[in-house]
């Protein structure tokens, strides 16, 4: 069996999706994809493929040693995120043709469920109530929500004393059973993380998460050190070196996105760097159903797993949402705030190839918004 075609699909809201298909016509999905930067994954996903054409797609890891390492040049987000979702499918294949999950060709699952949280908004607390109330009317255990909208590097009183005012209204409708954390989204400095971490620890979020910029890690100990409120952090990290100051820094949980770190032979070994450190992992995963399914698969593997991210309903997915594009939408059916465990082959979801099509030829050039302060000097988005 080789491979024998690669093709990439641009399609709403904001996603990529790789179909390899093989010889033996077996096809495998994987969603490699930058968000804002879609069409510059879909150019070196066509460079990777000059090497993987006529290659067998069950040699998994020696493709990702050559692809990751080959170039000379390595890392960043777009060879990261290129080599995620072509992983991402030759685990894909691999699990069809041994006709198991990709769990199971990890080592087997390590729970039944795997917990997930919902994102919730809204600028003011009250409508931070309504929106959490809706979520635990659906069932769900645990949401996330910004910190804040635009704010100043160096937060004012004000600002800092909104941040614990939406918190608190998150909790007031959580209790103590359910959990609410926090996306600060490196939009303040290092003095000002210090400052919010230790306004909201009586309010015991899971997690505050990307406190400071991926720039300022020289500095995490300070910020991880200002309060017992657990940091976590990754989305922006790409390679398991990577991690290891975050963690010696005393970073509690991980974060990284099986779509941008390498996908799931990378994200396994991150796990695994994180229990030795005796923090846990959180996937970072607000993209579409096939990097969701790629990255359940690590989470019902993996003991040390927290929670899981995932975008149904999520704010950026006004046109598409994560069952567009599959043929059954069971697998993100969430029974009590959980994903239950899914026994069907590769990835455990079969794709609407004819959606997908379809929406490849609307495509979509979706770019992050650019923030700026009253000023006009740029801020952190």
């Amino acid at each position: 069996m080789k491979i024998e075609r690669i093709e990439t699909f641009l399609v709403p809201p904001r996603w990529l999706f790789c179909r390899i298909e093989t010889s033996d016509g077996v096809v495998g999905w994987g969603e490699p994809v930058v968000e804002g930067r879609a069409e510059v994954v879909r150019a070196a996903i066509d460079v990777l493929s000059e090497y993987l054409i006529g290659q067998d797609p069950l040699q998994i890891e020696r493709h990702w040693q050559v692809l990751t390492k080959g170039g000379f040049y390595r890392g960043g987000p777009v060879l990261s995120s290129a080599v995620a979702g072509l992983d991402h499918a030759l685990w894909d294949i691999a699990g069809k043709v041994y006709g198991a999950p990709v769990s199971a060709l990890l080592g087997g699952r390590v729970r039944d469920r795997v917990r997930v949280y919902a994102w919730v908004g809204g600028d003011e607390p009250a409508e931070v109530a309504d929106s959490v109330a809706e979520q635990v009317a659906a069932g769900m255990t645990a949401v996330k929500m910004n910190g804040s909208g635009r704010i100043q590097t160096s937060p004012s009183v004000a600002e800092i004393n909104d941040i614990v005012a939406r918190l608190g209204a998150a909790r007031s409708v959580l209790g103590d059973s359910r959990d609410v954390a926090i996306d600060l989204h490196g939009r303040v400095g290092v003095a000002g993380a210090r400052r919010i971490l230790h306004a909201v620890e009586e309010l015991q979020p899971l997690f505050v998460e990307e406190p400071v910029l991926p720039e300022h890690m020289a500095h995490l100990a300070d910020v991880v050190s200002a309060s017992t409120v657990p940091v976590a952090l990754g989305e922006r990290l790409y390679h398991r070196a990577d991690f290891v100051g975050p963690l010696n820094a005393g970073v509690a949980v991980l974060q990284p996105d099986v779509s941008h770190a390498g996908g799931i032979s990378e994200l396994r070994r991150i796990a695994v760097l994180a229990d030795t450190h005796g923090a846990m992992l959180a996937p970072h995963c607000p993209l579409g159903p096939i990097s969701l399914a790629a990255s359940l698969q690590v989470s019902f593997a993996t003991p040390n797993f927290l929670i899981q991210e995932q975008s149904r309903g999520i704010h950026y997915n006004v046109a598409s949402d994560l069952t567009s594009y599959v043929v059954d939408p069971t697998p993100y059916t969430w029974v009590n705030g959980h994903a239950e465990w899914n026994p069907l082959p590769g990835l455990g979801i079969t794709i609407d190839e004819d959606a997908v099509r379809a929406a490849d030829k609307i495509g979509h050039a979706w770019r992050n918004p650019v923030w700026t302060h009253e000023d006009g000097s740029f801020a952190e988005w």
